[in-house]
């Protein structure tokens, strides 16, 4: 496909090494050469001009483009660059914005200007941080299914009764209905089968239900207490979408922010929360607003080493749950052995719905992605397709799956038909209708019959 990134920081360059990487023809355009010149390193189309101006569209090649991905450091930039991009002629359009302001009336501003997607990566972000603290032995979490479904990934503790037992055993063995997608041991990816023997210090992802988790948990031995004291660090937009999304809980939460003019909007948007004018880098004050007695610690600060060194200090210093939010550190492998926690990263949140609408978008008339993760530094794509009608979808319908001739290093994790959430066996079949969740090695599927050899 034609796509148009408008916007050449972290966001664009990371999209348009990912579109790259999928054989789409790729524009970068920015008014600033010297992040324009950063793109140089991959496989695109660079375009001096700013986003917001019509005459520089249509210069970019906009009204032949196939869609058009607006990511600038300015909200009004994304939507007007959309606004034009669709007046001209483009068929698809996807804005990024983050203002809270704008974000509460999204569904307005996507239906008037036509946006085929509004993207806020800190709200997602934020989401994604809550239901870490819902799951707290969890170190990763992904939603499908809207919410039904969760792919969650933990580490097999010392001592644990599941030690030695084989996969197909393990619902008996926990008390629960469960199964095993991915298997991490010795920086080793294994998509396993029925057959595989778990040992403590094996990092596993697996389909849980809400209703399950705790059950799971202590089965395989993993600690589970419930998370009442939040302590944040940095007050900016993920830190706001996050006290909002947790005020509907029980957990006190305490922000700590430098900036006056900062927490006097937080105490005013959120009077139900503890906002904190200082420096969260600082042990007096960590100590006094009690790191020690905090379940959860997130760092949110603007700056990723801040949160890297803090989040390294509440390792150290308590047990609280580390959340710990990468914006721009391309060393992704050296802060996995680090103990900062779990890690955010809104740059790659972003990447990961947009490669979604992009494949989505590529098979229109197919089984579509509805969602997409890329996992364990990308080595693994966790995806979620609708069953619809084509030409080719027969081959796949009322046929047990283990019947089917699956590519290897893949697993169907769940099928959810009409609300209904099903952990599949080999007797199971697909239908009409059903959304399916799949895990595997191979990255770059776009339909769901690519999950045939």
């Amino acid at each position: 496909m034609n796509i148009i990134i408008v916007g050449g920081g972290k966001a664009g360059l990371a999209l348009a090494d990912q579109l790259c990487a999928e054989k789409h023809a790729v524009t970068i355009m920015d008014n600033n050469e010297d992040q324009l010149g950063a793109a140089g390193s991959f496989d695109v189309q660079p375009i001096l001009g700013s986003g917001s101006s019509y005459r520089a569209l249509l210069d970019a090649g906009v009204q032949k483009a196939d869609l058009l991905i607006a990511v600038t450091g300015q909200d009004e930039t994304n939507l007007l660059s959309c606004l034009f991009a669709r007046k001209a002629g483009c068929r698809q359009t996807i804005a990024r914005v983050r203002n809270p302001d704008y974000y509460e009336e999204v569904g307005f501003i996507k239906e008037e200007l036509g946006l085929s997607m509004v993207i806020n990566p800190e709200f997602a972000s934020a989401a994604d941080i809550a239901r870490l603290i819902q799951f707290p032995s969890a170190t990763e979490i992904e939603s499908f299914a809207k919410g039904r479904v969760n792919l969650v990934r933990f580490d097999i503790p010392t001592g644990s009764a599941v030690d030695g037992t084989m996969i197909a055993n393990l619902s008996k063995t926990i008390g629960a209905d469960v199964l095993v997608c991915i298997v991490e041991r010795n920086n080793e990816i294994t998509i396993p089968d029925g057959s595989m023997v778990l040992h403590s210090g094996d990092n596993v992802s697996l389909i849980v239900k809400l209703a399950d988790a705790e059950k799971v948990f202590r089965g395989f031995g993993v600690p589970v207490r419930p998370m009442k004291n939040v302590l944040i660090a940095g007050g900016g937009k993920i830190a706001y979408y996050l006290a909002q999304l947790l005020q509907k809980t029980r957990v006190h939460m305490k922000i700590l922010e430098v900036d006056k003019e900062i927490c006097q909007q937080l105490s005013t948007w959120l009077p139900e929360v503890d906002v904190i004018c200082g420096d969260a880098t600082s042990k007096d004050l960590l100590r006094e607003e009690g790191l020690q007695e905090a379940d959860a610690f997130v760092a949110l600060t603007s700056i990723d080493e801040e949160n890297v060194l803090l989040a390294l200090y509440a390792h150290k210093t308590s047990k609280a749950k580390v959340i710990t939010k990468i914006s721009r550190i391309a060393f992704e492998e050296v802060i996995d052995e680090m103990p900062v926690g779990s890690v955010v990263c809104p740059r790659d949140i972003t990447t990961e719905r947009i490669l979604s609408f992009v494949r989505a978008m590529e098979n229109s008339l197919g089984s579509n992605v509805e969602t997409l993760y890329r996992l364990m530094n990308n080595r693994v794509e966790a995806l979620e397709f609708v069953v619809r009608e084509s030409p080719h979808i027969r081959r796949l319908l009322g046929i047990p799956l283990m019947e089917l001739n699956l590519k290897k290093n893949l697993l169907i994790c769940a099928i959810n038909r009409g609300g209904t959430i099903i952990t599949p066996t080999g007797r199971d079949s697909l239908q009409l209708g059903d959304t399916v969740v799949v895990v595997t090695t191979h990255t770059g599927l776009q339909d769901l019959v690519d999950i045939l050899n």
